[in-house]
């Protein structure tokens, strides 16, 4: 009988660690942001499963093997649920509000996956109280309600946004309302909104691009009419005219921690502790390689200018009639507003000339800083190519030391967002080097390997070289192992090299289709749409259709096809489609599964390809209805 269920020990560790979950999420702050509903609904179911986990706990009852793969598949469902929900808390909220949809598709993906773990669970049979089995049965009813209906969009605020970037000068209410709606309706919030900000930005693997430039310039709109709204001066209405005749207090985050004057170009150490930039650079030219305020150890001398905190300085002093000090005697300041604070050609010389003849340190240093200056900005992508950094660079990938590796392919990284520089670094022999970075380097180092490799497939020449260099196995390795940002930058790279099609075969020839399977099964993980998307591109080479056939797709298809976001019915119909060209068993299952009335649907409410996919596919089913009848009446 001991065989029969699970050890009490484990018993106990396993459900003690499911409560321990529940009492963590129970802890998280509430959510202030557009996800307020699915976040707070979310919150609340999962802390009523806490008695169920307490009272199995304390039973003598051992688990059978069933109850324990539901409690397991629970402990994994309950720790996505955390990931999701730390995440929704503590990142910027003008970028969730961009990415509504994709947060939305996160949240009813941890709600099937919730659900399907409590279907596993044989409440009856447990030796919980009557009370506790009939709040989980609630409760898992409420999980089954919940997956069955997506959260309503929000047009309100889908047409504020849009307008908010379209125009130059938005209609204040609209700005209010989305400073209502975001919950960034003071400073201090608008403060932590930039960290956030900040934060997103560093974490990026490369510049984030035409939406990181939309994202901060309703970031500064928004602060301009909180501004104007609420200048949150600590002073009576009466006194509020004559403020501008007083000196103002200067807050003191906008203080530099070294000098304690107001800060005119704030950059961010690696610790995250912002500085002046003079005076940071005073101290590190002094040979100090700690942070001042921390007395951290520094990883790295990098400076990150703070862009969103400067923003927030000048508005405060155009606010307060205080006058932005100027710089003086900086040879960093030849451009207006210190976009190149950056671009200065004899500094990035300096620079170059530490990676081709510094020692290891300097080396990494050299190569951290330039990654971080390509990342700012376009000038500074054509500045640091010109000046040579790049065949440098493409030397220091098969540099020993991990972290000089890791700043070198970012860095590559980062300048390959311009266009010419993609040429310049397949012209100076990067691609190998890139590709044994992505099979050997360290995880960060090969997450961005694989993102510089999409980049440079963009150029059709470059998807033949990085599929002969041996890339693909390599991809699909990071793919099953990566961190969520690496798997994504993994699935974009495969996908972007199998619209080549000698990288289809390649790519089928290294197993590509069980993981992709595996992806497109678990709800929970985040990558649906891109399993999806590469099924549908390789389902078109005939290696691929058939390898796809082969791992039993039709049942998981016509579930997408079904429930679905519409991108995901669209590459689902196409991938079905493709199976069931010419290949009369797959069409045979395709019915089995209930194919015809999902298909049906999505022919009257689908994309434009999804209809014409689906319409085909309900024609070849048609086709095979009139000899499958004629054989029942004979």
């Amino acid at each position: 009988m001991a065989n029969m269920g699970l050890g009490d020990d484990s018993k106990v560790e396993l459900l003690g660690r499911l409560v321990e979950s529940v009492k963590e999420i129970s802890s998280l702050p509430e959510c202030q942001n557009v996800y307020k509903s699915m976040y707070g609904n979310l919150v609340r179911r999962v802390k009523l499963l806490s008695p169920l986990f307490e009272e199995s706990r304390d039973s003598d009852k051992l688990l059978s093997a069933e109850d324990l793969r539901g409690f397991e598949s629970l402990r994994i469902a309950l720790d996505s649920a955390k990931d999701l929900l730390k995440l929704v808390n503590r990142g910027s909220k003008i970028y969730q509000a961009f990415q509504k949809d994709k947060m939305a598709d996160k949240f009813q993906q941890v709600t099937e996956q919730i659900e399907a773990a409590l279907s596993e669970i044989q409440y009856d049979k447990l030796e919980v109280s009557e009370e506790v089995q009939e709040q989980t049965e609630l409760v898992h009813a409420q999980f089954k309600r919940a997956k069955g209906r997506m959260e309503s969009a929000d047009l309100q605020l889908d047409l504020d946004l849009a307008i908010a970037q379209k125009e130059k000068d938005p209609d204040p209410v609209i700005l209010k309302r989305l400073s209502e709606k975001l919950n960034l309706r003071t400073i201090n919030d608008l403060k932590k909104e930039s960290v956030a900000f900040h934060e997103l930005v560093i974490s990026s693997g490369g510049d984030p691009g035409d939406g990181f430039e939309m994202m901060s310039s309703l970031l500064k709109k928004l602060k301009d009419c909180v501004l104007t709204e609420n200048p949150e001066v600590d002073t009576s209405e009466g006194e509020k005219g004559s403020i501008r005749h007083k000196s103002p207090v200067i807050p003191d985050d906008f203080r530099c921690p070294i000098s304690l004057e107001l800060m005119k170009d704030p950059v961010i150490v690696s610790t995250g502790q912002t500085y002046e930039r003079s005076c940071i650079q005073k101290w590190l030219d002094a040979g100090h390689k700690t942070c001042p305020k921390t007395q951290q150890t520094l990883l790295h001398t990098a400076l990150t200018p703070n862009y969103v905190l400067k923003s927030l300085i000048a508005l405060w002093c155009e606010s307060n009639g205080v006058e932005l000090p100027k710089k003086h005697g900086s040879c960093r300041s030849k451009k207006s507003g210190s976009r190149f604070s950056d671009c200065d050609r004899a500094a990035i010389d300096k620079l170059l000339e530490k990676l081709a003849n510094g020692n290891t340190e300097q080396q990494r240093a050299a190569s951290g800083e330039l990654r971080l200056l390509a990342k700012r900005n376009a000038d500074n992508r054509v500045c640091i190519a010109e000046a040579g950094a790049i065949p440098l660079l493409v030397e220091l990938l098969s540099s020993p030391d991990p972290r000089t590796q890791e700043h070198a392919v970012t860095a590559l990284l980062n300048l390959s967002i311009n266009e010419s520089n993609k040429g310049t670094i397949v012209n100076a022999g990067a691609i190998p080097d890139i590709v044994d970075v992505l099979k050997n380097g360290s995880m960060e180092a090969r997450e961005n390997a694989a993102a510089t490799l999409f980049s440079l497939s963009v150029l059709d020449e470059s998807k033949v070289a990085i599929g002969a260099a041996g890339a693909i196995p390599a991809l699909i390795r990071l793919l099953c192992e990566g961190t969520p940002r690496g798997k994504k930058d993994a699935a974009t790279a495969i996908f972007n090299l199998s619209i080549y099609q000698g990288n289809k075969a390649r790519a089928v020839k290294a197993g590509i289709v069980t993981p992709l399977m595996r992806l497109l099964k678990d709800a929970g993980g985040g990558m649906v749409d891109e399993a999806l998307a590469i099924l549908a591109i390789l389902a078109s080479h005939q290696e691929g259709k058939l390898a796809i056939s082969q791992a039993e797709p039709i049942p998981i298809l016509v579930e997408v096809i079904r429930t679905g976001s519409p991108r995901n019915r669209e590459n689902a119909a196409a991938v079905l489609w493709s199976l069931c060209t010419g290949d009369l068993q797959q069409l045979k299952l395709a019915r089995e599964f209930g194919a015809e009335e999902a298909l049906k649907v999505l022919s009257e409410n689908g994309t434009d390809r999804a209809k014409r996919k689906a319409g085909s596919i309900l024609e070849f089913l048609q086709r095979i209805e009139v000899p499958v009848s004629s054989q029942n009446s004979s």
